[in-house]
Parts: structure tokens; sequence; C-alpha cells
């Protein structure tokens, strides 16, 4: 089977961070043109622990800019790694650019007390 060159991208990063995250989680992000979600992953369990997305009953129903949505959802996820006590996580953009949406969520982590 014959791979995209997005998926050798998504791969090749992932790969990497998974060869050093042996202390740390994983946090992914995935984007679309309307919304926006992040998950942290334990790779050695290979379980989800915490997870925020813009589709979220509570977060759906505000009308909001796709910029403002990046916030929201970031602040949302980095309450819940509190709750959970994780601090210091790999940040996984996957195939997106640290550019734009991307950017504002990971600058909005940081603000809200993640290490990456």
């Amino acid at each position: 089977m014959k791979l995209t060159s997005a998926d050798r991208k998504k791969f090749r990063i992932r790969n990497k961070l998974k060869s050093v995250s042996k202390d740390r989680f994983r946090l992914s992000v995935s984007r679309s043109t309307k919304n926006i979600s992040a998950q942290i992953i334990d790779d050695i369990k290979n379980i989800t622990l915490v997870s925020a997305s813009s589709v979220d009953k509570e977060i759906k129903n505000l009308k909001k800019n796709k910029m403002e949505l990046s916030t929201i959802v970031a602040e949302n996820l980095a309450k819940k790694a509190n709750e959970k006590n994780i601090k210091k996580v790999y940040f996984d953009r996957g195939i997106f650019k640290y550019h734009g949406r991307v950017k504002i969520f990971a600058e909005t982590l940081r603000k809200n007390g993640m290490e990456f």
C-alpha cells in the first residue's frame, strides 16, 4: 500500500515523538475546516487520558469564530489535564503547520500551565 505525503509526514512526526516520549504523554491536535479537537494520549498503554473538542455540547452552542474556538478548546483541555495532574506533554501537531489556529491553541495551553 502506497502512503500519501500527508500520511508519511504524520507517521514521521509521530514516530519521532513516540521514541522520546517515555516519561511524558502525547498531546495530539486535529483540526478541520470548522472544528478543532485535541487529546492527551498515553502511548505506552495506548489509551486516551483527556480529550476536548469544539463539537462538545457546552462549546458547540457558543457562536464564535474559529480562532476563538481554538482558545476555548485549549482552556477546556488544560483545565481537564490539571484535574488529572498532567503538566508536561509532547505537542503532536500531526500534518498541520505550527501556524494559525494550531499556534493559538498551543500558546493558550502554555498560558494555562502546560509545558511542552
